[in-house]
């Protein structure tokens, strides 16, 4: 990492992230943690470029790339007749115009997920060729309203699709752009008779992408999932989700993360295992988790960071609208600091912009005025 210069070392402290200080009416950085021994933090686009286009969709992908996207992470999810589609989940009301389709009335129906009853359109009860027909639109339209205009504009794609598209941007970028592909409750499909991880391997061996250095990732929240694709010879690098729960918070112990290393390769935590959010609204001292997992040798990719100051610490809040960008250069800043190897984050722009930062110990410019973190207009993306 670069030193920060000298004018960086006399500053005026005040209750700030750690590592994020002000000087002169600008956050100032000083990294004083590090990701594991040889990895450059990654910027991975959630779903895409999902703050500037419909989430899971190719132009999203594409965006995320063009916007400085090292990986870019899909949701992959079943048709009724075995196509892996993406989709963040199989119920897809309000990612797609299904509601304002005839058509499709009589298959709305009620399922069980995650123990909740929820009522809507599944992707398992329909064809690859019926979700084919209907098109994309932003699913937080009240946060989101500048992204509504590509509604109708796109498909729903599969996952050798985003595969084929990540080859092209690979050879037209001239660099390493990997697929980190999320697959979604594997356990509720095997109910309803879909083998995901058949699937999975069926598609990437197909492609010849199950190599330890193929651009491809695979993750989960069920460690029985990733166990499984290990013990069928998979050989890509795997990703064990976590959140904040009981289960996530057990496998964050020392020896759960040393099992965790047994079959994977990354910790993927909630921004709140790695820095909380205080009392007062600003964001605490960072955990041990980042530097425990390093210990178990495992790298940390943490989600998911946006622009919206409907999903900032109240510190980091610009104006009383939640869809208003708050200062999320700041967060962002703040977790490379924490010492993180990748950062999910619906606006790859905003996280290239800190990794720069990050690296060359520079003020964060126009982070204390009443514009967006990153000084482009709201909705916008940053210039890289």
């Amino acid at each position: 990492m670069a030193e920060t210069d000298s004018s960086h070392l006399h500053l005026l402290f005040i209750s700030c992230p750690a590592g994020i200080h002000v000087r002169g009416g600008e956050w100032v950085f000083v990294s004083s943690a590090s990701p594991l021994v040889g990895v450059v933090p990654s910027v991975i686009g959630h779903r895409g470029a999902s703050g500037y286009r419909p989430e899971n969709t190719l132009a999203s992908y594409e965006l995320a790339a063009r916007l400085g996207a090292d990986r870019i992470e899909p949701d992959l999810v079943p048709t009724r007749d075995g196509v892996l589609v993406l989709r963040h989940e199989s119920e897809v009301t309000h990612s797609t115009d299904v509601a304002t389709r005839p058509e499709f009335a009589t298959r709305r129906c009620t399922r069980v997920v995650e123990g909740r009853e929820v009522t809507g359109w599944f992707t398992e009860d329909l064809t690859y060729a019926e979700l084919r027909s209907l098109r994309a639109v932003e699913p937080r339209p009240h946060l989101r309203p500048t992204t509504t205009v590509y509604d109708g504009l796109y498909e729903v794609p599969t996952f050798v699709e985003l595969l084929e598209l990540a080859a092209q941007l690979r050879a037209e970028l001239g660099r390493r752009i990997v697929v980190t592909a999320e697959v979604k409750d594997p356990s509720r499909y095997a109910a309803d008779g879909f083998d995901i991880a058949a699937m999975v391997i069926a598609e990437l061996r197909g492609l010849g992408l199950d190599t330890p250095d193929a651009p491809v990732a695979l993750q989960c929240f069920e460690a029985g999932f990733l166990r499984r694709l290990r013990a069928e010879g998979l050989t890509v690098p795997l990703v064990q989700l976590v959140e904040d729960n009981d289960a996530g918070r057990a496998a964050c112990t020392p020896w759960g993360l040393r099992e965790v290393s047994t079959y994977a390769q990354v910790l993927a935590p909630s921004k709140e295992m790695v820095l909380p959010v205080a009392a007062d609204g600003t964001l605490g001292p960072a955990t041990p988790l980042v530097a425990d997992a390093h210990r178990a040798g495992l790298e940390v990719h943490v989600w998911t960071l946006r622009n919206e100051n409907s999903f900032l610490p109240p510190s980091l809040r610009v104006g009383m609208s939640d869809a208003a960008p708050g200062r999320a250069l700041v967060e962002h800043l703040a977790f490379l600091d924490a010492g993180v190897d990748g950062i999910f984050t619906d606006h790859p722009d905003t996280a290239f912009e800190a990794r720069r930062l990050w690296a060359t110990g520079k003020a964060v410019p126009g982070a204390r005025r009443g514009g967006s973190a990153s000084g482009a207009p709201a909705g916008q993306p940053v210039a890289s």
